[in-house]
């Protein structure tokens, strides 16, 4: 299969390609230093480019069969800034995938955005608004721009994400009722991720992924 990974240089982004690889799929790995992936594997093909740009997408996007978006702002005081990273992005690629006929898009969220913040607890959202609420103000508008898309979207909404061994072992909440924040390996995501990219699985759903 082949898959293209926006924002493969670090975090889930980083382990998706890892586990696509893992499994045989041709990787296109797409990141503004994206040359500089210390991987070499006759299938992965590393293509610098930025999220946001729409000629950029359209050159990551061509002749993929899934596209996988997971990209992330910085872990230091810059998370905290408002941004519009994620809304730029969807923006970018959705119009590359539709002109180029490709259906299959998978991204990451976060347990808290869109409709989910409802299922948090009120200590909960205390931390995640003083923490995350700007970041995830724009994963919500992202959401959106997703779900007006004609693509085959899956939107994953990981809990508290750590960089612990993946397990495989985990639950993909799909149903409101049965959402909770939780914790996950990264790797965890990546493995669900890729998952249902080859299993067409959860198609215009939004599923918790929790331990």
């Amino acid at each position: 299969m082949r898959i293209t990974v926006i924002g493969a240089t670090r975090g889930i982004g980083r382990k998706v390609m890892e586990e696509a690889l893992s499994r045989g799929h041709h990787v296109r790995a797409v990141a503004r230093s994206a040359d500089k992936i210390d991987i070499e594997d006759e299938n992965l093909e590393k293509l610098p480019g930025d999220a946001t740009d729409a000629e950029d997408m359209a050159k990551a996007v061509a002749d993929a069969e899934a596209v996988i978006l997971a990209i992330g702002v910085p872990r230091n005081a810059k998370a905290l800034m408002p941004t519009t990273l994620f809304s730029d992005a969807a923006r970018a690629i959705i119009p590359a995938m539709e002109a180029a006929g490709i259906k299959r898009f998978l991204t990451v969220t976060g347990f808290g955005a869109g409709d989910s913040y409802a299922k948090l607890s009120w200590p909960e959202k205390v931390t995640f608004k003083a923490i995350l609420g700007r970041a995830y103000a724009d994963k919500a508008v992202q959401e959106d721009l997703i779900k007006a898309s004609s693509l085959d979207w899956t939107i994953a909404r990981p809990g508290i994400l750590t960089d612990n061994k993946g397990t495989g072992r985990y639950q993909v909440l799909v149903e409101p009722e049965t959402w909770r924040q939780g914790v996950i390996a990264r790797a965890d995501v990546a493995h669900y991720l890729v998952g249902a990219a080859e299993n067409g699985t959860e198609i215009h759903k939004t599923p918790a992924i929790q331990r």
